[in-house]
């Protein structure tokens, strides 16, 4: 740990004792609490987005984290108690997806969408051709580009269509006997606008062979403030035989990859041998269960939060700041949903605007705050900051300042 990490921790404890939250005897014990032990910081996600990519995408809810303890023992993760024998590994995680998601007769999960579209492509595509439109061949996270990861299989990749515009008879024109399946992909982190076309999942269901569908940012039903963003359950129903997901997007749970669809495609993806290979561990299904069976999350409350009560956080925080001697503002801003999801789609937001030179500091405090420099200012977004981060938000911008 650096120099300037360790100030910033001490600093921040002396403030608490003289905010008088702590007492003076109790300054060390609660500075060797403080300092991280080598592992995550916790970080107040103050930068507007919703779903950061670099924060961890969503943050769970507290009935994931309940769960999660519950799963760090023992557990009947792959044992049936009754009877005393073996049971299928996570079935009770299966079976709440199942219920979320009535439109798909069977359902699976992996350790993250990539690694679904993966497993997909080498039980229904290996040694065979995927039909894509070439305005779907997106790069993802980190560098890593959809082709190549599908071609990594032993897949061919047979291009259709141009950047902008791809028909139905583009489609039709490529399928052949050695078609392993259409794969469609929501380009759920950019947009082509203009003179662009695409077929629908409708369009394309009646082709002939399977049809996967990548919706990206992890809906499974229709959400009214993301009118844009598909769902798996409508897309199942228009004609999907696969649709696959993130976990941990915009349903506001675990990493983790979810395969939806018809029974007969989910069986052959399941029995692969490299599904062993990708199978997720029992705290991201005890998270993924207590997501599926209580729909509150963090992630769920940001989206839907009150622009009011925002703005009245915003001006409570600011005129606290300005009684401790801070030079702070209450300011109208637009946040952003983030993590692949919703490209363009702007959230009216509200935030505490400080000085630019307290955004270094911030993020080396306990807790560390992530904001972002705008304007010559440094915007404390609080559109993914829950209110009950307000207090310690409150306390790190003091610690900051001295």
């Amino acid at each position: 740990m650096g120099r300037d990490r360790v100030k910033a921790v001490i600093n921040a404890v002396q403030q608490r004792a003289r905010n008088g939250e702590i007492s003076p005897s109790e300054v060390g014990d609660e500075a060797l609490r403080a300092l991280p032990a080598g592992g995550p910081r916790v970080v107040i996600n103050a930068t507007g987005v919703l779903l950061h990519t670099n924060l961890g995408r969503a943050p769970l809810s507290p009935a994931a984290l309940d769960a999660i303890r519950a799963a760090a023992g023992s557990t009947d993760v792959e044992f049936e108690l009754a009877t005393g024998r073996r049971a299928r590994r996570g079935r009770a995680a299966l079976a709440a997806l199942g219920q979320a998601v009535p439109d798909a007769e069977a359902v699976h999960v992996v350790n993250n969408n990539a690694a679904a579209l993966v497993l997909i492509a080498t039980a229904l595509g290996q040694g065979r051709e995927i039909v894509i439109s070439r305005g779907e061949l997106v790069e993802i996270g980190d560098g890593f580009r959809l082709p190549e990861l599908l071609e990594s299989t032993g897949a061919r990749l047979r291009e259709v269509g141009t950047t902008n515009r791809t028909s139905v008879a583009d489609y039709t024109a490529a399928i052949g006997p050695h078609t392993g399946f259409v794969l469609k992909v929501h380009p759920s982190n950019y947009r082509i606008e203009g003179f662009a076309a695409t077929p629908s999942v409708r369009d394309l269901a009646g082709l002939g062979v399977p049809l996967v569908a990548d919706i990206g940012s992890g809906l499974l039903t229709p959400e009214p403030l993301l009118p844009a963003e598909p769902d798996a359950a409508t897309w199942l129903r228009e004609g999907a035989g696969l649709v696959t997901a993130s976990g941990d997007k915009l349903l506001g749970g675990p990493q983790c990859g979810l395969l939806l669809g018809r029974a007969d495609l989910v069986d052959r993806v399941r029995g692969h041998p490299l599904a062993r290979a990708l199978r997720v561990d029992k705290l991201t299904l005890a998270a993924l269960e207590a997501t599926l069976l209580h729909t509150a999350n963090p992630t769920r409350d940001g989206l839907r939060a009150d622009i009011t009560d925002l703005r009245r956080r915003a001006g409570a925080l600011a005129l606290r700041l300005a009684g401790a001697g801070v030079k702070a503002e209450a300011v109208d801003t637009v946040a952003a949903v983030g993590g692949g999801g919703a490209p363009g789609v702007e959230l009216p937001s509200a935030a505490v605007a400080v000085a630019a030179a307290l955004a270094g500091p911030l993020r080396l405090g306990a807790p560390a705050v992530v904001g972002r420099v705008e304007g010559g200012r440094c915007l404390l977004d609080l559109r993914a900051v829950p209110p009950g981060q307000d207090r310690d938000l409150l306390a790190a911008v003091v610690a900051a300042c001295s």
